[in-house]
């Protein structure tokens, strides 16, 4: 597991710097040209941190889907540089309260800058297999292409649900396998850290939710990504062509949501 977080750390560090100063953002969290930015309408990205944009690595729009709602308490799992706590923190208004967490140092800096003076967002240095905050102590957890880079994805989760209220909501964006990888592609650092091979199955996401004791599971595929060679090289650098062909009609981007039950 540490050999894991420690590549992606270093990856994540990395492309967050070479991100700033930037008034786009080109990639998401695979890689995919645009990926980021076209999850997102320009009125929703209005207002926000040109950077927060530019350093985000996401796959979709959790807070649009959240049905977030004024005074609640929100935890947006590796928050990265701060978009998606931007946006939360606007819906749920000054008597709400935005969290964010993330391991990388680099990405809590990119967000502290991104979130200043926004009073209802604090940061958090921790995993997501064990999140430092109190049982049944929020509303919602959002998470945006994150939970697949998780090396231990049922703990990962479990810890939503326990800080999570009976009734409280996880809703997150990721991506999902359309086919199994080869042995050697699922034991690529470099393909993990660009979230693919340690994405799970559509089926393989919703039994693990069902598994931690999550109800009311929606699985919603968004979008299905395709990596003709040029594309696939440029997305996929660190991988040798046969790792490179595997991708394409592998990966989608879904949208997740689960709920608490309050029993």
């Amino acid at each position: 597991m540490e050999d894991t977080r420690a590549f992606i750390r270093e990856r994540y560090g990395r492309a967050v710097a070479g991100r700033a100063g930037e008034t786009t953002g080109r990639h998401g969290c695979a890689g995919v040209p645009d990926l980021t930015r076209s999850a997102y309408d320009e009125a929703t990205l209005a207002g926000s941190s040109l950077n927060a944009v530019a350093q985000s690595f996401g796959c979709g729009n959790p807070t649009a889907e959240a049905g977030l709602r004024p005074g609640e308490r929100v935890l947006d799992l590796g928050c990265g540089a701060g978009l998606d706590l931007l946006l939360a923190a606007r819906a749920v208004g000054p008597s709400g309260r935005v969290i964010g967490l993330d391991m990388t140092d680099e990405m809590l800096h990119a967000a502290s800058r991104n979130v200043a003076g926004q009073g209802n967002i604090s940061l958090l240095r921790g995993y997501l297999e064990d999140i430092p905050l109190p049982d049944g102590s929020l509303d919602v957890v959002l998470s945006n292409c994150v939970i697949n880079l998780s090396p231990d994805k049922e703990k990962c989760l479990s810890e939503a649900f326990r800080v999570l209220r009976p009734g409280g909501r996880l809703c997150v964006a990721d991506i999902v396998l359309l086919h199994p990888l080869s042995k050697k592609a699922a034991e690529s650092l470099a393909l993990w850290s660009s979230c693919v091979s340690g994405a799970l199955s559509e089926e393989q996401y919703v039994a693990l939710l069902e598994r931690t004791g999550f109800t009311a599971i929606h699985l919603r595929r968004t979008a299905t990504h395709a990596f003709p060679d040029v594309l696939a090289a440029m997305a996929f650098p660190d991988c040798t062509p046969e790792e490179r062909l595997e991708m394409d009609g592998a990966l989608a981007s879904a949208i997740v949501k689960a709920v608490r039950p309050v029993f």
